[in-house]
């Protein structure tokens, strides 16, 4: 790194590196870490702990993993600039081995924090000093020589099974369970017009086409809350968007009676632009807030005609297991057309087919779809409130899954 790529950064500034760090991050780094890791950092969030990430490299990549695991501090190398501009060359010490775990103590004496009550992760030998710090050591997935050093010194090792390379048995599953998908549209939309039924055909291709689909890839859902599916309709059901997978997931639990709400962008797309376009989905600019919320106008007309609608209110996919900020505009279109909120909440979507990934591995994806939520009532000023309320009860199921 220091011989040969800091050099090749000479004269780009900050934000042209971080920017290529963000999509690096994002479309191949964020879809590799084990969910079991979003998860272990979570619960140290839940114990009030500071959550630190140490690298030896540099805090372009480690910034961005800060952001989506919710971390406040990054201990990297620091690179050498000049009026803003990157030299290429290194400002201080590269942290790694001994200079990583001075950095490490010298920010814990800064902020007051007892490594000797603190928790250290780490999968490399050449961190032994990192872990020999604090008082609570863990190897993750060690070397070989960590594992021994483990061993001798009675830390704990965390073993995360790794999903492994896309096989070609996976891939042929999923363009089998695509081919399945559209064929079972095809016969749903002939079936609605044979008995001249557009709205029939349209409920006959979203419930068929999702079995054959997932039954194909396989996937399988496991539901709870079921009876909540049909106790209000129509409604809209909001859900925790993860993957290209959820579509899937909630046609087979809803079966039907309702459209989506998407972006813009995906009624260009060659395959699904025109499923979505039948099915009567609404396509918001994401980008306009203004057009947004005049595309959204006749959203309270679809649903006083007794159609559903699906909406995500992150209103994005998540690159994590958690549940980002909720939208206002889900609620609010519920209160205006006076029909309830029911949330939907997907566990392990986002592990089978992660945000930008391409090929559905098999599983299960987990379903509880809540009681309905009578928004009707809410009063202006209590609405971030009792939206932020909704949200954290996501945050309980996906934190605590409730178990048979």
């Amino acid at each position: 790194m220091v011989g040969t790529v800091y050099p090749s950064w000479r004269g780009r500034t900050d934000d042209d590196i971080a920017s290529v760090a963000n999509r690096i991050f994002e479309r191949a780094a964020a879809g590799r870490v084990y969910p079991e890791v979003w998860h272990l950092i979570n619960a140290h969030h839940n114990k009030g702990h500071t959550v630190v990430i140490a690298t030896a490299g540099p805090p372009y990549v480690a910034q961005a993993a800060a952001r989506a695991l919710d971390c406040g501090h990054v201990l990297s190398t620091s690179l050498e600039k000049r009026d803003g501009v990157l030299t290429g060359l290194v400002d201080g010490p590269v942290l790694w081995r001994r200079a990583k775990a001075h950095a490490v103590r010298k920010f814990a004496e800064t902020n007051g924090i007892d490594l000797k009550l603190s928790f250290g992760y780490c999968h490399g030998s050449d961190d032994v000093e990192l872990l020999s710090a604090v008082g609570f050591a863990g190897a993750v997935n060690p070397d070989r020589t960590l594992a021994k050093i483990a061993e001798q010194k009675q830390w704990p090792v965390l073993t995360f099974a790794s999903r492994g390379a896309v096989s070609p048995v996976q891939v042929g599953r999923t363009f089998a369970g695509y081919g399945g998908f559209f064929g079972a549209v095809g016969l749903g939309l002939t079936k609605g017009a044979v008995k001249r039924d557009h709205r029939l055909g349209v409920d006959a291709a979203i419930g068929m086409s999702a079995d054959v689909a997932l039954r194909i890839a396989g996937v399988d859902v496991n539901l709870r809350g079921v009876e909540n599916v049909w106790s209000r309709r129509p409604a809209v059901f909001i859900f925790n968007h993860q993957s290209q997978a959820d579509a899937l997931v909630l046609a087979k639990v809803l079966r039907g009676g309702f459209t989506g709400i998407t972006k813009k962008e995906m009624a260009s797309s060659k395959l699904f632009g025109p499923i979505l376009r039948i099915a009567d989905a609404v396509f918001i600019d994401r980008a306009d807030s203004a057009s947004a919320r005049e595309a959204l106008r006749p959203v309270a007309d679809t649903l006083k005609s007794g159609l559903s609608i699906v909406i995500a209110p992150e209103g994005t996919r998540s690159l994590t297991p958690g549940v980002g900020p909720f939208k206002k505009g889900a609620f609010h279109i519920a209160q205006q057309a006076g029909v309830p909120i029911v949330p939907v909440i997907i566990r392990n979507a986002g592990e089978l087919m992660w945000k930008h990934g391409r090929v559905l591995r098999r599983g299960t994806v987990d379903v509880v779809v809540e009681k309905p939520i009578d928004v009707a009532r809410w009063k202006k000023d209590d609405f971030e409130k009792n939206i932020a309320e909704v949200q954290r009860m996501y945050r309980r199921y996906l934190e605590n899954w409730p178990r048979d």
